[in-house]
């Protein structure tokens, strides 16, 4: 009866939860990413930035390659350092169960089998004058258990499980990051292999074109029209040319080599990667998410604002712990010295108890702890919003590639076409003989620079679509059961549902 009016009071207080209560950062006031001053008209075959929701899951299905589809899910489904992510993952939810279990409260069972010895000289007695021979043994055979329960007054437990739970969704928000930066990764690589073999493609035209004006060349000169050191020209350029493809193979075997490792195969169990840039399909629009959208949408954002709200959970923590604590409990105890009546009711004792602690004087060091969880919580307010302008950053510079690729493509088909039409006047021009083999040799240099160029834009274009849709797309889509949070009282444990 005496601990009624404790109860009452302790529930009382229980309601309160000391700290701020975390808000979630107000979405941004832009309306567009790239100022008016830097847009310009549309240029024929540029994809066409559609403001909206977004980029859907399955993103790089726009480019139109089953192939391309096929690696993409062999990288989610194999990838190491995903299934790295997904375990940390699965972690973090664990241990916001673990907190959410010290709320309820804590029933432990005992049982213990004891031979003791009583010393009776060490309490002043003799075994001669009790009657007995030494000191006696016997044992004692005991169960029982124990039931406590924190009240939590200041909600220090409270905002542990807080704390802990937007943790968790940090680590939730990373997952999904690396999963979408996955997806970009093995888009990347396969584009970058498709450009690679358009660049050995175009250096083996040109090994050909060096081919065809070694035969020439000797031919003049087997009919004494040419001399020798025309050979010889063309012989040095040609082996000058045929040196640039084992760097240009080396290259290949590296993205393959790459490729594979995200795919989380080894290189030789990859398989054929021979794709070309004519294969994939540009989209003729891409969808971008809004910038007040994409602040709920990308993940390394979002994973920010959970830091944000765990450091501003860690406030609360920090305060409470410079408050009372009281801890009720009971245990009871069976014990006896034969098995046979361990269970009696008169081998049975128990206790119940209530306990208070309250820190009085530690120096100080409470106070600090609460001022550098402050302090943490303002640097991850400034980490946040600086992600924020990355992320917002990264999305116009990207906007503004999708119209400067465009007519990069535009004006390197030109010039190949320029100097395509340059070598073949030049080359009619040596057989003939109103020129020399040197203007032939400038004019597939020429030719050779202006198609590695196109290819370098024609890939550089594509490359920045995709990199633009990881960088406007949300995060890995999985089944809502693997993305359920712990619920405290039927609501969610990152939630601060509680003011004091």
């Amino acid at each position: 009866m005496r601990l009624i009016p404790l109860l009452l009071v302790s529930a009382t207080l229980a309601g309160c939860t000391v700290g701020p209560n975390f808000k979630r950062p107000a979405a941004p006031s832009a309306t567009t990413y790239v100022p008016s001053s830097e847009q310009s008209p549309a240029v024929s075959g540029q994809p066409l930035a559609m403001p909206g929701e977004g980029p859907q899951h399955a993103w790089w299905q726009a480019f139109g390659s089953a192939e391309l589809d096929q690696l993409v899910d062999r990288a989610m489904a194999h990838n190491q350092t995903l299934a790295a992510s997904n375990a940390t993952l699965s972690a973090s939810r664990e241990q916001v169960r673990a907190i959410l279990g010290q709320q309820l409260p804590q029933v432990d069972a005992s049982a213990r089998i004891d031979q003791q010895q009583v010393n009776l000289a060490g309490f002043g007695f003799s075994s001669s004058a009790l009657g007995v021979s030494g000191n006696p043994a016997f044992h004692l055979y005991s169960v029982g258990g124990g039931i406590s329960y924190d009240l939590d007054l200041f909600g220090g437990l409270r905002r542990q499980v807080e704390q802990v739970a937007a943790q968790a969704e940090a680590q939730q928000r990373q997952t999904e990051a690396a999963h979408l930066t996955l997806a970009g990764q093995v888009v990347n690589q396969v584009l970058s292999i498709a450009a690679i073999r358009a660049n050995i493609a175009v250096q083996q035209t040109i090994l050909d074109d060096d081919l065809r004006n070694l035969d020439l060349t000797q031919k003049r000169q087997t009919a004494g029209e040419g001399t020798l050191v025309e050979v010889l020209n063309v012989q040095s350029q040609y082996t000058a040319d045929r040196g640039l493809l084992p760097a240009l193979d080396q290259q290949l075997a590296e993205a393959r080599h790459l490729l594979a490792t995200l795919v989380g195969v080894a290189p030789a169990d990859l398989g054929p990667t021979d794709f070309d840039l004519a294969s994939f399909r540009l989209p003729s629009e891409v969808p971008v998410t809004l910038p007040s959208a994409l602040v709920h949408k990308r993940p390394d954002i979002l994973q920010a604002e959970a830091d944000l709200h765990a450091s501003t959970a860690a406030i609360g923590v920090a305060t409470a712990r410079m408050y009372p604590d009281i801890t009720l409990g009971a245990t009871l105890t069976q014990g006896s010295p034969s098995v046979d009546n361990v269970l009696k009711n008169a081998f049975r004792g128990y206790d119940i108890f209530a306990g208070l602690a309250a820190p009085i004087f530690h120096g100080g060091t409470l106070k600090a702890e609460r001022a550098a969880a402050i302090d943490r919580a303002k640097a991850s307010d400034a980490t946040y919003r600086q992600t924020v302008l990355s992320a917002f950053g990264q999305v116009a510079d990207l906007l503004s590639a999708l119209q400067t690729d465009a007519r990069a493509v535009v004006l390197q088909n030109d010039a190949e076409v320029v100097a395509q039409r340059s070598l073949r006047l030049s080359r009619r021009s040596f057989e003939v003989g109103n020129s020399g083999i040197l203007q032939v040799l400038d004019s597939e240099r020429l030719y050779q620079r202006a198609s590695a160029d196109l290819v370098m834009a024609r890939s550089r274009q594509y490359l920045n679509v995709a990199r633009l849709y990881v960088a406007t797309a949300g995060g890995w889509i999985a089944d809502e059961q693997s993305h359920a949070v712990p619920t405290v009282n039927g609501h969610a444990a990152s939630e601060a549902d509680h003011a004091g």
